[in-house]
């Protein structure tokens, strides 16, 4: 076959295709391939017999799993109930206050995970492991050590931190369902309870065996939550196990729990895609149009809107409250009294947090404020780039076996957890390949890491942005001889720019709150406000914890909202 035949029978577009395979491959499969790699070598074989087999194997790997487990299992199990609890009722009942309880339950995924954690030390924490104690203790409150440290706060904290992906999910399920079905069943006498568990919980299964994986799937990999809550009473997951092994130089055996806790939660993410696959009659859209029927909740409308609202607000609106007048009062005990400003303008006073100033006048904040922004705008850039053209390939380029690679490739990090993926890039870029330098403690790793592990984001607004464009433009170029550049920068991009704002501004928002994929890429010469938060709040500076964290929160928020409001322009259907 000639070169032209073979080009013909790899499809359209091969040099776009291999281009973009090329750019994955450096990317996401080089680093977990290297962490793999690096595991089987003859001197640190090894390290799989001392984390699987042998007398530290226990602390080391099997006691770590059964807790990560355990909060995996537990945080699925309530993030299902509470998401889905709310998701029934703002879709398909008549409680009132629906729009404001959705918007309010999508609102936690935005607060970071180790914020939620930083609050409720500050209400909760006690006098086991020394240091100042939170504001019930303060008010001569007994706060036991299970409520306060442990296994039970952290699967809260995620709790909280996470029903939003559950109710999502469920809710936009639950959107689906054909009101025939419901009414039938009430004209056939059947009762609200029977209707839910009967019709309404099998159709949204799928939905609510997704919610539970995914959010499985964020506990397991979760660091904040169990190193704040956990750590200082021991309480080991895989992902605070990795985390140490790493910082104490053990970096065979970090790599071996690496290994295993990717192995983890990337099996329950494909087994709960099995099961979904697995079953196909949950048709409940069809072509005959259907009337919206909310049940009636009678009597139960207001006690239910109340317990709604008592969830939403103590996921939400407390934990912010917390944080910020834990920022402005001189300890945690009293939270609500003797506010100082000094945390926040202050100057270095021998007396208060052992000299250290207040943000403003703080160096290694206002440092870590310039790079963590720095490395938003930078990530936010980089990430959108190749996400659309991954995603302009996926669009325009739909069959062959390099497209199916490419696909799996884009989405292979969401199955990843962060703090793994940053184990990975250690392993591949933490030593000089060929006339390479090493780039661990660089800038360009933190970037080149964050661009990888945020791709799937990316991807997935590129395809959104892309499908505004039609094909035959890009068709009608093409003919005319402009190549895949020009095509994509002097059309694509134009015609789509709002919507690749707006997915921008989502991936700069996830890399200035995440804490779980920089941790160990930190280091003094590149420090972020998430890491530096943890370090202060480790150290036991929780005012000036708290105080970063609320500056990431604002930002956070503010970027977010900027993007719904450029997507709801960008896609006019999003509109109310």
């Amino acid at each position: 076959m000639t070169g032209r035949g073979r080009r013909l029978a790899a499809g359209p577009g091969l040099p776009a295709k291999l281009a973009v395979l090329l750019l994955l491959g450096v990317l996401i499969a080089a680093p977990l391939f290297t962490i793999l790699a690096e595991t089987l070598r003859p001197d640190t074989l090894v390290a799989w017999r001392d984390v699987l087999a042998s007398r530290l194997s226990r602390n080391l790997f099997w006691l770590p799993l059964a807790n990560t487990l355990t909060l995996g299992f537990g945080v699925a199990a309530g993030c299902v109930v509470i998401g889905g609890f709310l998701a029934w009722l703002v879709v398909m009942t008549d409680m009132p206050c629906r729009r404001t309880i959705g918007l309010m339950a999508t609102l936690p995924f935005m607060i970071p995970s180790f914020a939620t954690a930083l609050a409720w030390g500050s209400l909760f924490r006690n006098a086991r492991v020394g240091g100042d104690v939170g504001f019930l203790a303060g008010l001569g409150l007994d706060v036991p050590d299970w409520l306060a440290w442990g296994i039970v706060p952290t699967m809260i904290v995620m709790i909280a931190h996470y029903y939003s992906l559950a109710f999502t999910v469920i809710a936009a399920a639950l959107a689906t369902v054909n009101s025939d079905l419901v009414e039938a069943a009430q004209l056939a006498g059947a009762r609200r309870r029977r209707i839910l568990f009967g019709i309404v919980l099998p159709i949204a299964l799928p939905a609510v065996v997704a919610g539970a994986s995914l959010t499985f799937a964020g506990a397991v990999s979760n660091f904040a939550a169990p190193a704040l809550l956990g750590l200082p009473v021991r309480m080991q997951t895989l992902a605070t196990r990795l985390f140490g092994m790493i910082e104490i130089g053990q970096t065979a055996r970090g790599y071996v729990i690496a290994v295993m806790l990717i192995a983890v939660s990337a099996a329950f993410l494909w087994l709960g895609n099995r099961v979904i696959s697995g079953r196909r009659s949950f048709a409940t859209v069809t072509g005959k149009g259907g009337r919206s029927k909310r049940l009636p909740l009678g009597g139960a409308r207001l006690p239910l809107c109340g317990v709604a609202f008592a969830i939403c607000l103590a996921t939400t609106i407390v934990p912010v409250v917390i944080l910020v007048a834990s920022s402005l009062a001189p300890a945690s005990s009293a939270l609500f009294s003797n506010w100082t400003l000094h945390y926040w303008t202050g100057q270095s006073a021998a007396t208060i947090a052992q000299g250290q100033p207040g943000i403003r006048h703080n160096p290694a904040i206002l440092l870590s404020s310039a790079v963590t922004i720095g490395l938003g705008v930078v990530v936010a850039f980089t990430a959108s780039a190749v996400g659309l053209l991954v995603a302009h390939v996926l669009a325009r380029y739909r069959n062959g076996p390099l497209v199916a690679i490419i696909n799996q490739l884009g989405f292979l990090p969401l199955l990843v957890p962060g703090i793994a993926f940053g184990a990975a890039y250690i392993a591949l870029f933490g030593a000089p390949i060929g006339p390479f330098p090493a780039l661990y403690g660089s800038f360009a790793m933190l970037v080149l890491a964050a661009t990888a592990y945020l791709v799937p984001f990316a991807v997935q607004t590129g395809r959104a942005v892309i499908a505004q464009v039609s094909g035959d433009l890009d068709e009608s170029a093409r003919l005319t001889g402009a190549g895949f550049v020009r095509r994509l920068f002097a059309i694509t991009v134009p015609l789509a720019v709002r919507g690749i704002s707006a997915g921008a501004l989502i991936v700069f928002v996830k890399i200035i709150r995440d804490l779980s994929l920089v941790v160990l890429l930190f280091t003094p010469t590149t420090p972020l406000l998430s890491v530096l938060a943890y370090r202060y709040a480790s150290e036991g500076f929780t005012q000036f914890a708290n105080a970063i964290t609320v500056v990431i929160l604002v930002i956070s928020i503010a970027a977010t909202l900027l993007a719904n409001r450029l997507q709801k322009k960008s896609q006019p259907w999003l509109k109310d």
